[in-house]
């Protein structure tokens, strides 16, 4: 009703709506301004740059859950590391990250992989304008909006690697595998590339963002080998978290972080797709947190906050590859399955494989990431398991060597683990010489 209350009315209204917003149509010539229907121009940019925003909001609330999942003396190092993250995702998405994802033309081998050149500026003759069916927005808001999911792949490593890894180490995997690994993949679907060809549908993530970043968790975590004190003659020792106060905040900004990360990735304010994917997202969400509260009353005898809030994670992540495309059910059920499997998977993990993940992030983002990919499959009429299997493995057998290389790579010459001595300290002191809680520095050996 506002796109049309927009359409119908005089140009006058119209720019009285770019004034209140502080927006203009610049960069984009009279002729093409005339080509395209300017009310609905205008929101579709106002509502990328919004779900941009909340995109970027997800940053604070990885920080925050990382943080208090793990303990005190590390509080610094986990919020330092997020901080660069942001910082390293932008400027390698600037330098290289964008046209590698979004390659166009230029394909070097195929559609397997290819660049557009280093930089970024708007295409020759578009004056800023990237076009869609329905109205198109800024070229600038496109970069911007995609940039914000650059880091999140990073994101999602540090979580399985804190406590224990070297600074230095961790950022320089990560401006590798952010600046190189993860466009390259995303090309593949994102950027026409061979398993957009074939069929292979991923929305907003489940795997280009998620099982990427949780292969890579899942690589790094294996070389760098378990905390002090998690695995001692055969038993295996929980290490809780310092806050659970700030874990709980942290999923709440990421649940608001996703209505952009999945509404904006419909790519238009669309009044109806928004609102539905909206819808789906939520829905599994809540479903997840159902699912990981019935599991964790079954396989732990009583419900675990921090299963729970790994429920709503999982069901997130689960439902990023196909809120778009599945019904309200299949979405209840995709959250429901996913919160249900991330307990199994976290215990499983943690007591079976003996990889000891402090915040779960392997669990969440990798396996439930593969289990939201291939629900497509099985809940939407229009794309079948097969192919989305495929794009699963596709991802995995690239992703994970490629991560473990970097990481191993790092280990055989600079070393990517701290000492005895500053793990049993803190990486707050050892790596910061400094605290998060003055005074509250407590020297440990768990």
């Amino acid at each position: 009703m506002l796109l049309k209350f927009f359409k119908n009315k005089s140009r006058m209204l119209m720019w009285a709506l770019l004034g209140i917003t502080g927006l203009s149509l610049a960069g984009v010539s009279p002729a093409e301004a005339a080509d395209i229907d300017n009310a609905t121009f205008v929101a579709n940019n106002i509502w990328m740059m919004v779900s941009t925003f909340l995109v970027f909001i997800m940053h604070l609330g990885f920080a925050t859950l990382e943080a208090g999942l793990t303990r005190s003396k590390n509080t610094v190092n986990i919020l330092f590391k997020n901080v660069m993250i942001i910082a390293i995702g932008l400027l390698t998405y600037t330098l290289m990250g964008f046209n590698l994802m979004y390659p166009g033309d230029a394909w070097i081998a195929g559609k397997w992989l290819g660049f557009a050149g280093f930089g970024i500026s708007s295409p020759e003759g578009a004056a800023g304008l990237i076009e869609y069916a329905d109205g198109g927005y800024t070229y600038w808001t496109d970069f911007l909006f995609q940039g914000m999911f650059a880091a999140t792949a990073a994101t999602i490593v540090s979580g399985a690697v804190c406590e224990r890894i070297k600074l230095h180490s961790f950022l320089i995997f990560s401006v590798i595998f952010v600046g190189l690994v993860y466009p390259w993949l995303g090309s593949w679907k994102w950027g026409a590339g061979w398993l957009d060809d074939k069929g292979f549908y991923d929305f907003a993530g489940s795997t280009l963002v998620h099982s990427v970043g949780g292969w890579g968790a899942l690589a790094s975590a294996i070389l760098l080998g378990p905390r002090l004190g998690k695995y001692v003659k055969g038993n295996v020792n929980a290490i809780p978290g310092h806050s659970m106060p700030l874990a709980t905040i942290g999923v709440f900004l990421l649940w608001l972080g996703w209505f952009g990360f999945n509404g904006g990735s419909v790519l238009s304010a669309d009044p109806a797709l928004t609102s539905y994917v909206l819808v789906t997202t939520c829905l599994a969400a809540a479903a997840g947190i159902v699912g990981a509260m019935i599991a964790s009353e079954i396989f732990q005898k009583k419900p675990d906050l921090s299963m729970v809030l790994n429920g709503s994670l999982a069901g997130l992540v689960g439902i990023t590859a196909g809120a778009d495309v599945v019904s309200v059910i299949a979405a209840i059920i995709i959250g429901l399955i996913a919160g249900f499997i991330v307990v199994l998977s976290v215990i499983f993990i943690d007591s079976k494989l003996k990889i000891d993940d402090p915040v779960g992030a392997i669990s969440v983002h990798l396996v439930c990431g593969i289990w939201g990919t291939l629900a497509v499959g099985i809940f939407s009429p229009d794309h079948s398991v097969g192919t989305q299997l495929l794009g699963v493995i596709a991802y995995g057998a690239v992703a994970f060597p490629a991560a473990f290389i970097i990481m191993g790579a790092l280990k055989a010459t600079i070393g990517i683990r701290v000492s005895e001595k500053e793990e049993y300290q803190g990486l707050d002191i050892g790596e910061h010489g400094m605290e998060a809680y003055d005074g509250f520095q407590i020297f440990t050996t768990t």
